[in-house]
Order: structure tokens, then C-alpha cells, then sequence
């Protein structure tokens, strides 16, 4: 991914240096009371440097939207991966909450079933049930 927003990059300088380079020629043919030749010469020259500076603002602009698009999914990339990362970790939480409370119910049972022994072979319990 890298890579093609390295490669992205350079073809939108390329694209702003073609503008530039249009537009300072465009300028310097554009001269004033000149002969009329000279004239019909330079106004074709100008509006073919127009034309390339336009088709050179359209690549630009659809360059532009390819680089919003990369960013965009390397976003929604990062954040994907983010996601399953977390998802990871509360799964495994999980997973450990689990044994704990599996652990915590066998203890319970453990100790409730050592009460009962308890009680019911207790002196108290045969004491209150014969009265």
C-alpha cells in the first residue's frame, strides 16, 4: 500500500510541474502588437497550451480522488485490523472468565458439599429435630 501512495505522490508532482510548465509557457507566448502571422501563431500555441493545461487539471483532479481513495481504505484498513486485534484480547478475557467461574463453581460446590456433610452429622441438627 506503500507503494502505491509513493507512486500516487509522484505522478500528482508530475502533474502540478506539467501545469506549471504549461501555464509559464502559455504566458511567455502571449504577447501583444505583434505582427498579424505572428499573431495567428501564438494563439494557436496558446490555446494548445490551454488544452494541455486542462487536460493536465483533469488528471490532477482524478488523481486527487485516487489519493482519497487510498487513504481512505488504508483507514478503513488500520482500522479493521485494529478491530480484530481488540476482538483477540476480549476473547481471550473471555476465554479466562470462563475458567475463573468454572473454578469459583466447583469451589461453591466443593464448600457446599462440605457444609452439608457438616450439618447433617451435626450435634445441633439430631438435638433440634428429636425436640
Amino acid at each position: 500500500m506503500a507503494q502505491k501512495q509513493k507512486s500516487l505522490v509522484q505522478r500528482l508532482d508530475a502533474e502540478i510541474a506539467n501545469i506549471g510548465d504549461h501555464f509559464t509557457q502559455l504566458v511567455s507566448v502571449s504577447r501583444v502588437n505583434d505582427p498579424p502571422v505572428r499573431n495567428t501563431q501564438d494563439s494557436f500555441q496558446m490555446e494548445v497550451r490551454a488544452a494541455k493545461m486542462t487536460q493536465a487539471a483533469y488528471s490532477l483532479l482524478k488523481l486527487v480522488s485516487e489519493l482519497k481513495q487510498t487513504a481512505m481504505f488504508s483507514g478503513f484498513a488500520s482500522l479493521n485490523e485494529n478491530v480484530e486485534r481488540r476482538t483477540a484480547v476480549f476473547n481471550q478475557e473471555a476465554e479466562t472468565t470462563e475458567r475463573m467461574l468454572e473454578r469459583i463453581g466447583e469451589q461453591a460446590a466443593a464448600s457446599l458439599k462440605e457444609l452439608e456433610s457438616h450439618y447433617y452429622s451435626s450435634v445441633m441438627r439430631t438435638v433440634q429435630n428429636e425436640e
